[in-house]
């Protein structure tokens, strides 16, 4: 899921991490205001978050990812046949315990991390291993049924990507408040209709929110418009980095924004992922 903890208060927030400040742990960083310089070291390095930063931070993430999913992909087995009390034939397919407990501990870095935001350079690390395996597992259930489908997702991962840093590189999309309070409030929606969805599906089983995984019109409709609020915040974590370099945050923050987008590809992905499926279907 995505991440609507980047957002204004974030930055307000960690502007006042300076020396004195209670959450500062660096003695050594300045604190300037909007559009003044950035903090120094008293080597005179330069101690702020910049884009070239935190593109190596995701890209160290990405890679923990991959890494992660390769083995969660090589764990998960194939799917199996057996006959129900009908004598009819009935496919098993098993998710390893180890990538539901990759979603809990995923879960429970979002909410720390929200809370201790320092800490991304330890916290978006535990994170990218443990969705890896889920993300690895998942793409291996998908790809035993529907042959090639994960190099198409993440193909149309990667183009959504780069159409969107261009969009926003190019100033075609602007990340204005209004926008940027629609995408949020739009994913916190999201949000929410999975969970009540989830909840209901532990009571009255899967096949009671079959919406999610059916390939009707208005299943595929709903898809369709979850990847694209899923694109839009691409946009928004594109512009918490460019405001946190130009605001002089600590470079702590290149891990906290790289966090963000991390998460925030991830759940592209799987958007992708179902959404492609059931077009297939």
């Amino acid at each position: 899921m995505a991440n609507p903890m980047l957002n204004d208060k974030s930055l307000e927030k960690a502007s006042t991490w300076g020396p004195g400040s209670a959450a500062s742990a660096d003695t050594m960083t300045q604190w300037p205001p909007p559009g003044m310089e950035r903090p120094v070291g008293l080597d005179g390095e330069s101690r702020g978050m910049t884009m070239r930063g935190t593109a190596w931070a995701t890209s160290v993430l990405m890679a923990l990812l991959l890494l992660s999913a390769a083995f969660g992909w090589v764990q998960t087995g194939s799917p199996t046949t057996s006959l129900n009390s009908a004598g009819q034939p009935v496919v098993n397919y098993t998710i390893p315990m180890l990538a539901w407990v990759g979603v809990g501990v995923g879960f429970i870095c979002v909410i720390g991390l929200y809370f201790k935001p320092r800490m991304a350079k330890v916290i978006g690390p535990i994170y990218a291993l443990a969705q890896g395996f889920f993300v690895g597992a998942i793409s291996k259930m998908y790809e035993s049924f529907q042959g090639g489908i994960v190099v198409q997702a993440i193909g149309a991962t990667l183009a959504v990507f780069l159409v969107m840093l261009f969009l926003y590189g190019f100033r075609i999309i602007k990340v204005t408040d209004k926008f940027r309070r629609t995408v949020i409030f739009a994913t916190l929606g999201i949000m929410v209709f999975y969970g009540v969805s989830f909840i209901i599906s532990l009571f009255a089983g899967a096949g009671s929110v079959s919406f999610l995984s059916s390939s009707t019109p208005l299943s595929i409709g709903f898809s369709v418009i979850v990847a694209g609020i899923a694109a839009m915040n691409l946009a928004l974590d594109f512009d918490f980095i460019e405001r946190g370099e130009k605001m002089g945050l600590d470079r702590d923050f290149e891990w906290y924004g790289a966090f963000g987008l991390l998460v925030t590809i991830i759940w592209l992905y799987l958007e992708l992922l179902r959404l492609l499926s059931k077009l297939r279907n």
